[in-house]
């Protein structure tokens, strides 16, 4: 019996070394996957966001149509990427999982329906509350979109975490921060109930921006459905809520009169492919990596457009910007440095403790 004892304690040992360069060479490989998407989603932003500027200066479209067009655009390439992989299967397979499971379909029901809810309230807060109050205040969905990973993904963070994502918030906020107008001031007597009004449908939309998203990522991560059903998934709900949006805004009427593709043009549909790119390269960002670290890839896209758009469109940023930019990139190596990625990671691989009792 010792024998077998210290047999087992030596294999015991032997064997610890190799497990812990498996946990490394793991975790080393899961970081390179969620820095690899990160950079795309970044590129990826900055080249939509530099393309959408160039389309408002060069044309008048309405960005409801858009949208729409891009969701119609998503399910177009999900569909061709599930067909290059199905092959004549392709029928039978969009019918098992999308019209044989209705409810996949009414789960993803929720965060379009969430989105729709969050585009009225800001615009609401639009009419009631000033530029800058407005875009200092909607950056708080960084942080609700945190609180909603902890509490809906059982996910620790750290107190270095923390603090990297409030200074991100303070960050972005400064980055978007614009000298009033002559004419902002001019209206800057708005009565002290409808900013109010006004910042609390703005707070229930940081809310339901953080719900919406951490909710997505749940359903991506927790299920076996491939991530290109979940996008079409997405995507035809997009359509009914865009379509709604449409249908509850001035937007109706102008396409009425007008037509719903009125002053598209090449570099329009650029956008519109641009956009539904963008929105599968997100829910990629969400499946292998998570929220938090698409809004700093987000983020990271806002100051990356923002120089680029000095030379190319002349644009000037304020003198807030480069305090914003730099709390930005340090928030970044903040957020980046902190061990408990580590710790969260190994605990994973950890198997489940054995119950030792009779």
């Amino acid at each position: 019996l010792k024998l077998q004892f210290l047999y087992f304690i030596g294999l015991g040992m032997m064997q610890e070394p190799e497990d812990v360069s498996s946990i490394m060479a793991k975790l080393k490989s899961e970081r390179n996957r969620k820095m690899g998407v990160a950079v795309i989603l970044t590129l990826q932003v900055t080249a939509m966001v530099l393309t959408l500027r160039y389309s408002k200066t060069t044309t008048k479209y309405l960005s409801s149509t858009a949208v729409v067009c891009a969701e119609f655009v998503k399910i177009l390439v999900c569909v061709m990427v599930l067909t290059f992989t199905h092959g004549m299967g392709i029928f039978q397979h969009l019918n098992q999982e999308l019209l044989m499971k209705p409810k996949d379909m009414l789960l993803l029901a929720v965060p379009a329906l969430l989105y729709l809810v969050q585009n009225n309230l800001l615009f609401f807060a639009m009419e009631k509350l000033d530029a800058a109050v407005y875009q200092v205040t909607y950056q708080l969905k960084i942080l609700t979109t945190a609180i909603c990973t902890v509490l809906m993904l059982d996910r620790r963070l750290t107190l270095q975490q923390w603090a990297a994502l409030i200074m991100l918030t303070v960050g972005v906020s400064l980055a978007q921060l614009q000298p009033p107008s002559a004419a902002e001031d001019s209206d800057a007597g708005t009565s002290l109930s409808a900013q109010t009004a006004g910042i609390m449908a703005l707070l229930v939309a940081c809310f339901t921006s953080g719900f919406a998203g951490v909710y997505t990522e749940k359903l991506l991560k927790q299920t076996q459905t491939t991530l290109w059903i979940r996008n079409i998934q997405l995507a035809a709900w997009s359509v009914v809520a865009g379509f709604i949006g449409i249908y509850g805004t001035s937007d109706y009427e102008t396409i009425k009169s007008k037509g719903f593709f009125d002053g598209y043009t090449n570099v329009v549909w650029v956008v519109v492919l641009l956009q539904a790119c963008s929105g599968i390269v997100v829910a990629l960002v969400i499946k292998i990596a998570d929220n938090i670290v698409k809004n700093f890839s987000v983020a990271m896209s806002l100051l990356l457009a923002t120089v680029i758009s000095i030379p190319l469109f002349n644009f000037h940023p304020s003198h807030f910007f480069v305090v914003g930019a730099v709390l930005v990139l340090a928030s970044v190596q903040m957020y980046s440095t902190s061990t408990n990625y580590f710790a969260s990671f190994t605990t994973k691989l950890r198997p489940p403790k054995e119950d030792c009792s009779v």
